[in-house]
């Protein structure tokens, strides 16, 4: 983030955070596009979004909550995330092993984000080996004037296929019930029901919902109002914010494809998908073709798009094609009547093991 440029999207009505790409570019020049790096929609998100930042450095940490700080609901410190693009750089889950960083960047977000911008700032966390190192590293985190905490009930080491573990819940809330913080709970909470009955036997202020809400944001919706809706009625609603906002269309391909369930007719064509034409065809979104056209001029996608000298080659060859493939099929059965009259058997001619078993 630091180093982008804020605008305004006045067609998408989006706030975006800008900058010219530098990997793989040895000149920049004025037709050089600029990347989207991040955005949000002040009326649909607005004071109700929290900015989750992977920070090792207090200052960079600062200088990255001043871009946002202003168009945001609070800014959250991730010190919880195990994968390795975020540890080795010494951030997520690696300032678990460095608490007194951790402190100093909570401390100065908290001093130099919340009097100008007053909105919260907050950390989520992992257990530790042990509960008393945990309440030690909660304790410690709770004075550093943050509102807000979230305890993912696993270790770093876990993965999300593991059982979350809760037997620390109701200490680490009560730690953050005497410092004034809010805790929220995070591991194998599938839906809205199943987060309120958690809140209420661990006695703590929340629940995330993560792995399900990218699954199905509907998750979030009670049994009373109608509990999860349909994976292809909320492919649908996905589709149409992600053109309302001209989302970046490889995130709106990858978080689609959390939504489609596993080994669907759609998973392929959706995973080779090359514009929102593609999408919206595969789904059979026809009421959104239209829309899905302009959006694809606009971000300059296209499924057909201008073939390399390879691809010419290749086209030639396929307009030849025709022919060779009738001459290539009089060579195989030449060399099939041949074998036959040898006693070779062909491996496409062979019985598959279910005509075997019948």
């Amino acid at each position: 983030m630091i180093g982008t440029s804020r605008r305004v999207n006045e067609t998408t009505g989006t706030i975006e955070w800008t900058r010219v790409p530098s990997h793989g570019q040895k000149e920049r020049t004025t037709d050089t596009k600029e990347s989207i790096i991040y955005k949000l929609h002040p009326e649909k998100e607005g004071r109700r979004l929290i900015f989750q930042v992977g920070t090792s450095d207090p200052d960079r940490a600062v200088a990255c909550a001043k871009l946002v700080a202003a168009d945001v609901a609070g800014i959250d410190v991730n010190a919880g995330c195990p994968k390795p693009f975020s540890t080795t750089g010494g951030m997520g889950a690696a300032l678990l092993r460095t608490p007194d960083k951790l402190c100093a960047i909570l401390e100065a977000l908290v001093r130099e984000i919340v009097p100008q911008f007053e909105i919260g700032i907050s950390v989520k966390i992992r257990l530790l080996e042990t509960a008393e190192k945990t309440e030690a590293l909660v304790r410690s985190l709770c004075k550093t004037g943050i509102t807000g905490l979230t305890i993912h009930c696993r270790t770093t080491a876990m993965r999300k296929q593991e059982a979350a573990i809760r037997s620390q819940l109701r200490m680490i809330a009560g730690v953050c019930r005497e410092a004034g913080v809010a805790c929220l709970m995070n591991g194998d909470v599938e839906n809205r029901d199943l987060a309120l009955e958690l809140v209420k036997e661990f006695g703590v202020d929340g629940a995330m919902l993560a792995s399900a809400a990218e699954k199905n944001p509907s998750c979030f919706r009670s049994q009373a109002d109608g509990g999860l809706a349909s994976w292809q009625e909320v492919a649908a609603e996905y589709m149409r914010l992600a053109m309302e906002t001209e989302n970046k269309f490889g995130n709106t391909k990858f978080l689609l494809a959390q939504m489609v369930p596993g080994r669907h007719v759609h998973t392929k064509p959706i995973s080779q998908a090359k514009c929102y034409v593609d999408l919206c065809e595969t789904l059979q979104l026809q009421h959104q073709l239209e829309a899905a056209e302009a959006v694809d001029a606009k971000l300059e996608l296209g499924s057909h798009r201008q073939p390399t000298k390879k691809g010419k080659a290749n086209g030639v060859a396929m307009a030849a094609g025709g022919d060779m493939a009738a001459a290539r099929a009089n060579q195989k059965d030449k060399r099939r009547s041949i074998n036959s009259q040898r006693g070779v058997q062909h491996v496409e001619d062979m019985p598959t093991a279910e005509a075997s078993a019948a």
